[in-house]
């Protein structure tokens, strides 16, 4: 326990409440075919101003209080708006559409998925793999992450119905807990604000389906620019280690390119040569043959 906590009366047991009640919550949502995903985020090790690593930011059961009640929160609050005949801004991930190329990654490991997508049984192959091969389970959760496919905002208006949280398994899910940082949330809090007090909808629907496009774009362009600064200090992590090899996985292959992301340290970069035939969880070994830290480029080579 951190020596913090014993000097509040009751804190201890407040946290272990806590704790007892966001593992229900997490079993629930899993019986009902939430799935079981652990990627490796990977966040920058500085020494004074200097990049020394990029270090893997692993979950845990603090975290996990968190974000077991903050999914809590948001379904209530989805639930609660219906009950006011509001419309809502929700946040759902569509049933993916590279299922098949899932199915494939189940195949390799031993495991058969029906031909349909089923968040239950992806679920059940997910805990069964995790148990199988702990130490790559973040690889085979990010390859399934990549072909899941991206969340988005829409609007449930009265009556209506919309798609649910694939990965949550959950059917009423919008975002209410961080008003301060996410404009989502804040319309979803003047919504809120209106239906308790029985007042007239803020916004027309109309309105709230242009906010919801506007706001899917503005997360889009959050997160290229997120991935265009970690790119860069990735890039400056590896300049000095070119023509290095590295033991990598495939996390993006379309039209527009073969992705891999190293095991360590966890860096994402584009496969420039040797990418005919690899998929999306492929394992391989490549050459770091170029960077560009301004840009955030780092390009690689299949070894054969």
């Amino acid at each position: 326990m951190p020596q913090g906590i014993g000097t509040v009366s009751g804190l201890d047991e407040n946290l272990r409440l806590q704790d007892r009640v966001a593992q229900k919550l997490k079993a629930l949502r899993h019986l009902h075919g939430a799935l079981d995903l652990e990627t490796i985020e990977a966040r920058p090790v500085f020494d004074g101003d200097e990049l020394k690593d990029l270090e893997a930011d692993k979950k845990n059961r603090a975290k996990d209080i968190i974000e077991d009640f903050m999914i809590a929160a948001n379904g209530v609050t989805a639930r609660y708006l219906t009950s006011k005949k509001s419309s809502s801004l929700r946040r759902v991930v569509r049933t993916p559409k590279r299922w098949d190329r899932i199915v494939e990654l189940a195949a390799e490991r031993g495991s058969t998925l029906p031909k349909e997508p089923d968040a239950k049984a992806l679920e059940q192959f997910l805990v069964s793999a995790k148990a199988t091969d702990p130490l790559r389970f973040p690889d085979l959760s990010l390859s399934v992450i990549k072909l899941l496919g991206a969340g988005e905002y829409v609007v449930e208006v009265p009556g209506g119905s919309v798609a649910g949280h694939f990965c949550l398994a959950v059917k009423d899910y919008t975002h209410s807990t961080a008003p301060n940082r996410r404009y989502p949330d804040l319309i979803t809090q003047r919504l809120l604000k209106v239906a308790v007090a029985g007042g007239s909808q803020p916004y027309e629907n109309d309105e709230l389906a242009a906010l919801a496009k506007h706001c899917t774009e503005g997360e889009d362009a959050a997160k290229k620019v997120e991935r265009q600064v970690t790119k860069s200090a990735a890039a400056m992590l590896l300049e000095t280690r070119i023509g290095e090899q590295f033991d990598a996985i495939v996390t993006g292959a379309s039209d527009k390119g073969t992705w891999v992301r190293l095991l360590h340290p966890p860096i994402e970069g584009r496969l420039e040569s040797g990418f005919k035939g690899l998929d999306v969880g492929h394992r391989l070994r490549v050459q770091l043959i170029r960077t560009d830290v301004e840009r955030g480029y780092i390009d690689f080579k299949r070894v054969v």
